[in-house]
C-alpha cells in the first residue's frame, strides 16, 4: 500500500535553479555596442569604453533582478501546489540555456513556466498541454495566491479529470 502511495509524495527538492537566458544576454551586449560607438566621435575611445562597460553591466543586472523574480513566482507558484495537494517531481530548468523558463515535472505531464526576465518589463508566461497565458510579472507576484488557486484548478484538478477520461 505505501509503495502506491509514494508517487503522490513530493518529490521536488525545493529549488528552482537559475535560468538565465544567453540571448538576452547577447541582446544586452550588442546593444551596449552600437550605443557605446555613437561616443567615438565625440569623447574618443575611452568613453565608448566607458558607456559600453555602464550599459552592460546595467543590462545584465536588470536581467540577473528579472530572473530572480520570475524564479520566486515559479518557486512561489510550486509550493502552493504542493501545498494544495499536487504532485510535483521535479523543477529544472530549460536544458538548451537560451530561455529563462523552468519545466514542471508532473505524473500528469509537464509545466512550463518563464518569460521575459528584464525587471521593468518582466512577463510570466505558464503553459500546459499546448495552452499558454501570460501576464506581468509584478501582477502575478501581487496576486500570488489567487493565481496559484487558478493555475491549481486548471492543471491538477480540471486537467488531470480530463486525461482520466
Amino acid at each position: 500500500m505505501q509503495l502506491e502511495q509514494s508517487p503522490q509524495e513530493a518529490a521536488w527538492s525545493g529549488t528552482v535553479p537559475s535560468a538565465l537566458d544567453a540571448r538576452v544576454l547577447g541582446l544586452i551586449v550588442v546593444i551596449a555596442g552600437l550605443a557605446a560607438s555613437v561616443n567615438v566621435p565625440y569623447g574618443g575611445v575611452p568613453l565608448a569604453v566607458a558607456a559600453f562597460v555602464l550599459l552592460a553591466g546595467a543590462g545584465i543586472v536588470v536581467h540577473v533582478l528579472g530572473e530572480r523574480k520570475l524564479r520566486r513566482i515559479t518557486d512561489g507558484l510550486v509550493d502552493r501546489w504542493i501545498e494544495a495537494g499536487g504532485a510535483i517531481e521535479d523543477v529544472t530548468k530549460s536544458s538548451d540555456g537560451m530561455r529563462t523558463e523552468w519545466t514542471v515535472h508532473t505524473p500528469d505531464g509537464t509545466i512550463t513556466i518563464g518569460g521575459i526576465a528584464l525587471v521593468p518589463l518582466s512577463r510570466l508566461s505558464v503553459e500546459w498541454q499546448g495552452v499558454g497565458d501570460s501576464m506581468d510579472a509584478s501582477e502575478a507576484a501581487d496576486n500570488m495566491d489567487q493565481l496559484a488557486a487558478t493555475l491549481y484548478e486548471e492543471i491538477f484538478e480540471i486537467g488531470s479529470a480530463t486525461q482520466r477520461s
